[in-house]
């Protein structure tokens, strides 16, 4: 991706909204308006104290951004957030019940800083920030960020096809016949938790053992590969850079399972293209993009023949556009 943006911010609305990225390992928030995105600001997620500390942090860091654009929080006409998930509605209000900010849906083995079955979001923001004339969206990230691809990155012109994460977790937009698929909590396209393996050393913070994040996600890798003399996903992939041959036998290992839950996509639903990001992904997509397509080609060619794998046209600049999808 260049350093043009693809998004005309003329042709926003005239008032102020906020984006908010909640992932598992940072949020972001910024402003947009016609006069472009600014204001960001990031913290590292909040996981320590009452369940909602987070809640309370997006919307602390909202003023904050707001501030930092020459804002009051009282100017912005809606806010957008895309948020990792899954998504559990308690009396119609989105709480988190995400693996890797929970700790207790995995228990102390997971090594989380506190003991939450979900985190919550939407009722601190209610109560902080969204007005009765500030509308309020949030998605799964996912959902999220396959909207602003669709709108301006890699997927535009695509009716059938998925935007894919692959960072701290594994996170799945769906869209089929034109309609994006957010099923009954708005968790479609969580397949990062489907199984693959009977792996039993291999823990996922939502505590199933051998789905695909907990053997693939960049801190699964960084579980997984520590001991082996390879400290995070960096470290594995400036390794196999190197020409370590173990290193990136270990990275076509987990491109191997990866690329089989993108088959499994492309053959559950007849998908077009399917566009990938996410920090684990972005920096090494030259190295991983064939070994993903590697998983599809030649499989089943009813199904497969003339799918593309490509990387996110929205870049590293993702998250912030997927939020301000929601709203725009």
């Amino acid at each position: 991706m260049s350093d043009m943006t693809p998004i005309d911010f003329g042709a926003l609305r005239a008032a102020p909204v906020a984006c908010v990225d909640v992932g598992g390992t940072k949020v972001a928030v910024s402003v947009a308006d016609r006069h472009g995105l600014r204001g960001r600001v990031t913290e590292p997620t909040a996981k320590q104290g009452a369940n909602d500390a987070l809640g309370r942090q997006v919307a602390r860091l909202i003023g904050q951004s707001c501030a930092a654009a020459g804002l009051a929080a009282t100017d912005l006409a809606a806010l957008g957030v895309s948020s990792t998930g899954p998504f559990v509605l308690n009396r119609g209000l989105v709480e988190l019940a995400t693996p890797n900010i929970c700790g207790g849906l995995a228990g102390p083995a997971r090594g989380l800083p506190n003991d939450w079955q979900t985190a919550l979001l939407e009722a601190p923001l209610r109560e902080g920030v969204a007005s009765d004339t500030c509308l309020l969206r949030i998605e799964n990230d996912g959902v999220a960020a396959l909207e602003a691809e669709r709108r301006w990155g890699a997927l535009q012109g695509f009716d059938h096809c998925a935007y894919v994460t692959w960072s701290t977790g594994i996170g799945v937009g769906l869209c089929v016949g034109g309609q994006v698929l957010r099923g009954k909590s708005g968790n479609a396209g969580h397949a990062g938790h489907s199984f693959v393996s009977d792996n039993e050393q291999a823990l996922c913070g939502c505590g199933n053992r051998g789905d695909v994040e907990a053997l693939v996600a960049g801190n699964a890798v960084t579980r997984r590969f520590a001991a082996q003399g390879y400290a995070d996903a960096a470290a594995l992939f400036i390794a196999a850079g190197a020409g370590d041959v173990r290193a990136t036998a270990m990275i076509n290992e987990i491109c191997r399972v990866l690329g089989r839950m993108l088959y499994n996509l492309v053959a559950t639903l007849d998908l077009q293209r399917i566009a990938i990001g996410g920090g684990v992904f972005w920096p090494h997509r030259d190295f991983l993009l064939p070994r993903l397509q590697a998983q599809l080609t030649g499989r089943l060619a009813a199904l497969t023949d003339g799918v593309e794998l490509v990387p996110a046209g929205l870049g590293d600049k993702v998250g912030d556009y997927a939020a301000l999808a929601l709203v725009a």
